[in-house]
């Protein structure tokens, strides 16, 4: 039982005293679990310190207020520790797995990924979760006795699989793997210290999952109504957000807009969470697992929304992605940043004695590309520019036309 809440501790959560353990064998902490070493040990990370350099929607410079991927992460941990301590799991091993899930995104967000997977084509493609098991199995250097940060299978296992399986039993692609196949690094990974990418990942990881979509929906609704993409009216064309509007407006007449704009926020948090919590059980009571091998070998996720809020979370991002991620001030940001990026990448093909400290010297084909664009993935927005300044005649100052400013 836990002390600080007196909640049972789920008979499917992880016990980090049964971990199946890490790469590189290591003497055990006298004062931590293996899941809060692993926690330390990722937010201790250069990759981790550099998200709060990197774009969530708005490039770091156009306010102070918008959500980087450093206070996104944040956000999703704390509502991760949440739904984990409600439903009697581990904590800290869903805390590593929010606090890790972001670490593979390149500079501007997703226009750095779809920059650099069009750069690295030929060898595979991008994709943001195969690069955070790079970045926290090999491209970190910081130990004297192994590259990486030698974190526990179950994050590693959570961090590959926290969107549920990527391949069947019999070894094929499944989902949206289907179409471009596992990602190589992935592939490779598993091949010496086997993930078993065929099962769901932990409840922990599935409650990391949740957590990104919940974090998502409401900070993006507060982050486009602070740029004024649209208006609280105009989001209440989605069911659940006219519902909670009616609700704050019943118990709060005249209440001004940043401040309803913030209630609202938070009643769509304080919803999904409830349901999330509400869906679990049922699916419990349905599916009784009696371990964590029950959680990875069940038909489907035990951790999830139900119907109804699966319809209300697809509601939002239907409206939000028109109104927000393709609005054409974002679009035009974007397109730059993408050039930026492409712009470096061609660069550095040619003159990769200019990558300091990571050059590649006489390294070909897909391994030179593949080095550069993990060099160009840790690069912070910032630097970005700063290294495209550096070798072209003309970088886009990446803002949105100059009356645009941060409403405090």
């Amino acid at each position: 039982m836990s002390v600080e809440t007196g909640r049972e501790r789920a008979v499917y959560a992880s016990d980090p005293t049964q971990s199946r353990g890490r790469l590189h064998a290591e003497p055990e902490s006298p004062t931590r679990s293996a899941f809060r070493r692993d926690c330390d040990r990722i937010i201790h990370s250069a990759a981790f310190r550099r998200l709060a350099h990197k774009t969530q929607v708005f490039v770091y410079h156009e306010g102070d207020h918008y959500r980087t991927r450093l206070t996104h992460t944040l956000e999703v941990v704390q509502i991760a520790r949440s739904l984990a301590r409600a439903l009697g799991l581990d904590e800290d091993l869903a805390e590593a797995l929010a606090l890790a899930h972001d670490l593979g995104h390149p500079p501007f967000g997703h226009a750095g990924e779809r920059a650099l997977d069009e750069c690295l084509a030929g060898c595979g493609g991008f994709d943001h979760n195969a690069q955070a098991l790079r970045v926290v199995t090999d491209l970190e250097h910081r130990y004297a006795s192994f590259d990486g940060l030698n974190l526990t299978w179950e994050t590693l296992e959570g961090l590959v699989k926290h969107n549920g399986p990527l391949i069947g039993r019999d070894g094929a692609a499944v989902g949206r793997y289907v179409r471009l196949g596992v990602p190589a690094p992935v592939s490779a990974y598993s091949k010496f210290q086997d993930l078993e990418l065929w099962t769901y990942a932990s409840a922990e990881a599935q409650v990391a999952a949740l957590s990104d979509d919940i974090a998502y929906d409401a900070h993006d609704i507060d982050d486009g109504l602070r740029a004024d993409f649209f208006t609280l009216d105009d989001i209440s064309s989605v069911a659940l957000i006219e519902n909670i509007l009616s609700a704050i407006d019943a118990d709060h007449p005249d209440l001004d807009p940043p401040r309803r704009a913030h209630e609202t926020v938070r009643a769509l948090i304080t919803r999904m969470i409830e349901d999330v919590l509400a869906e679990t059980a049922r699916r419990v009571a349905m599916l009784k697992p009696r371990s964590v091998a029950d959680v990875r070998e069940a038909p489907r996720p035990v951790v999830g929304f139900s119907a109804a809020m699966e319809k209300s979370d697809r509601d939002i991002k239907g409206f939000l992605y028109p109104r927000m991620y393709r609005h054409e001030r974002v679009m035009r940001v974007m397109e730059d940043a993408e050039r930026v990026l492409r712009d470096l990448f061609s660069y550095y093909m040619d003159a990769g004695e200019n990558m300091p400290a990571e050059g590649i010297g006489t390294v070909d084909g897909t391994a030179r590309a593949r080095r550069i664009g993990d060099y160009i993935a840790g690069m912070t927005d910032r630097y970005a520019l700063i290294e495209h300044a550096k070798y072209f005649k003309q970088t886009p100052e990446l803002r949105w036309e100059t009356s645009t400013v941060d409403k405090k």
